[in-house]
């Protein structure tokens, strides 16, 4: 594998930041449409908190190159 190859976030970590990011936009596009605005700030809170989490995984060695991360082979 070449080393400048940055893995384009396929991990654990990113997954699971991407993934609780979504959500948090998606409930607050709702949110914001029915004009709930705890909602939305509520929303907010989740987005950066998937970001959070997503960093916190990268730490713990589940982001790419990670320790604990199994490299697959593409093709």
């Amino acid at each position: 594998m070449n080393e400048s190859d940055p893995g384009h976030g396929n991990s654990p970590a990113a997954w699971t930041a991407v993934i609780i990011m979504l959500l948090g936009f998606a409930v607050g596009t709702v949110a914001f449409f029915l004009d709930v605005a705890w909602l939305v700030v509520a929303s907010a809170g989740l987005v950066v908190v998937g970001a959070l989490v997503g960093w916190i995984l990268a730490k713990l060695g589940y982001g790419v190159g990670g320790s604990r991360l199994t490299p697959k082979a593409h093709h």
